[in-house]
């Protein structure tokens, strides 16, 4: 397992890592249960319990062999100034979600970060990505403000772990303090996941969910729904 104390970053990069992870992120993020909310309709998460299990399930086999294998492909991109690489990765990304919501979720915070970080003088390279993803431009603030690679990788996961667990405290529902044992239970499986990533070669970076692909395109027709997806 590695050691997540050996991230190494300013106290500056920090707070950029902070604000970049933060649930008051102005990107939608709250907008999107990512299946959750069919899940909940149909009974697949009915309590805390069932809610820690769904998230468990999706850090390791979806985050950890197709989200954080990438950041780790971007943040090189990016030092490497290798844009092609980089609108590559992109669309790769954009080819391993299952369903038209799934896709949205990334395309529409995306564009919301894109907005906000012309708005806090972050310079974007032009026509770089054909359609920028909500990971990329998170890593390319990263590397703007100077956060090393774990760190993005442990801030991404965190904010998706945030915004799930939020969407499920509306949802199931689950109290604060249901809320926050979760989020306790879940952070000591954030460094595996992140160690399991990044063993990740380019040609297994990819992941298959039925369920979660079944959720999110029911989630599509659902007859009364709060999320966007």
């Amino acid at each position: 397992m590695s050691d997540m104390s050996n991230i190494t970053t300013t106290n500056s990069a920090l707070l950029r890592l902070l604000q970049l992870s933060s649930a008051t992120l102005p990107v939608g993020g709250y907008a999107f249960s990512q299946g959750l909310e069919y899940a909940v309709e149909i009974g697949w998460v009915n309590n805390a319990q069932a809610t820690q299990e769904w998230l468990h399930e999706q850090l390791f086999n979806s985050l950890a062999r197709v989200d954080l294998p990438l950041i780790q492909r971007q943040m090189h991109s990016l030092r490497e100034q290798d844009l092609g690489a980089l609108n590559y990765w992109n669309q790769y990304l954009l080819a391993c979600r299952e369903t038209k919501e799934l896709h949205l979720t990334d395309v529409a915070m995306g564009e919301a970060l894109q907005r906000l970080l012309k708005q806090l003088n972050v310079a974007l390279p032009d026509n770089t990505l054909t359609e920028p993803s909500f990971l990329s431009l998170f890593c390319f603030a990263a590397h703007t403000w100077g956060i090393d690679d774990s760190a993005v990788q442990l801030g991404y996961t965190w904010a998706w772990l945030e915004n799930q667990v939020s969407a499920a405290t509306k949802l199931v529902p689950l109290g604060q303090t249901q809320a926050q044992q979760i989020l306790s239970a879940m952070q000591v499986h954030i460094d595996q996941a992140i160690t399991l990533a990044n063993t990740v070669i380019d040609d297994d970076i990819g992941s298959s969910m039925p369920a979660l692909s079944v959720a999110s395109a029911n989630h599509e027709i659902q007859y009364t729904r709060l999320f966007r997806s």
